[in-house]
């Protein structure tokens, strides 16, 4: 398995302090805040922790509060809301410096039958036709703030080979384009043994979520994002549901458009797709998005 995949899974791997109560770390990077798909994905993990094996996560509401700071621990506290016949209900809470930074609400349901309907894959290029982001983003490192954000950026990627179908919204500023993103994803490894968890595929999943949701809003105003230097940008809510069951250690397409901005703030839609088509989950997420004020 590779290193920087060890490296992540660890990450995952909280330690319990109390019934109900977490303690994560953060990944060394050199960077101001703590990145919101490691704290979603660590705060599902402690409320999976605390749920009968045989009920799944089937969906996650989420809001980002404060900024998460990368050099101190996180205490992830679980509420037991519900415990039903077919389903049960967790809160998370992440708390840093005596202050909750992360507010987590997850549902869990027992496996069963039901009509089945689903949206068909858009179609996107197969992904080993397309080269990796180690290799597409060292194209761009003169057209941001700090060349040096390439390396910082491929480096908090390493335990995902992601893939572009479309230029990245950095590469394109100035250049208003549809709302439109793909990427293709899976981890550098195979999870098997231990590993092999469907929680785990579930939890890496939306550690993944998180990474270029936001891109189809910048690409609508042709705005390259806080790699360029002319939006300040967080993350503000997250929603996920879970549909079919998949591997995230296997190809998956992450298509992902926006509807709408307005007041600071900006809403993606994202759709999760396995290789063979099946609609695995969705995303929905509200951004902050505010143009920095010498730019009017």
């Amino acid at each position: 398995m590779d290193a920087t995949l060890q490296y992540l899974l660890g990450l995952l791997d909280l330690e319990r302090l109390e019934e109900n109560i977490f303690r994560g770390r953060s990944h060394e990077w050199i960077v101001p805040r703590v990145f919101g798909g490691q704290v979603a994905a660590q705060a599902l993990v402690a409320a999976c922790r605390t749920v009968p094996g045989d009920r799944a996560p089937h969906s996650l509401h989420s809001y980002f509060l404060r900024p998460g700071d990368p050099g101190a621990p996180i205490i992830y506290t679980v509420d037991r809301i519900r415990d039903g016949r077919s389903f049960t209900t967790r809160r998370a809470v992440a708390i840093q410096h005596g202050q909750p930074i992360f507010h987590l609400s997850a549902s869990f349901q027992r496996a069963e039958e039901g009509l089945e309907h689903a949206e068909a894959m858009p179609e996107a290029p197969d992904p080993e036709t397309l080269p990796p982001a180690d290799q597409t983003l060292p194209r761009y490192r003169d057209q941001l703030v700090d060349p040096r954000l390439v390396e910082l950026l491929l480096e908090a990627r390493q335990a995902v080979d992601l893939r572009y179908v479309n230029e990245p919204p950095f590469a394109t500023a100035g250049r208003p384009r549809e709302p439109h993103s793909q990427v293709w994803f899976r981890v550098n490894g195979k999870l098997d043994g231990e590993y092999d968890d469907p929680m785990l595929h579930i939890a890496l999943s939306t550690y993944v979520s998180d990474m270029t949701l936001l891109d189809s809003i910048l690409l609508a105003h042709g705005r390259g994002g806080w790699m360029v230097g002319d939006i300040v940008g967080a993350s503000l809510d997250h929603a996920m549901w879970f549909h079919r069951p998949f591997r995230v250690d296997e190809w998956l397409l992450y298509d992902t458009t926006s509807p709408t901005s307005q007041g600071g703030r900006g809403l993606a839609h994202g759709r999760i797709f396995t290789r063979d088509g099946r609609l695995a989950v969705s995303v929905v997420q509200e951004g902050l998005m505010r143009v920095p004020r010498e730019q009017g």
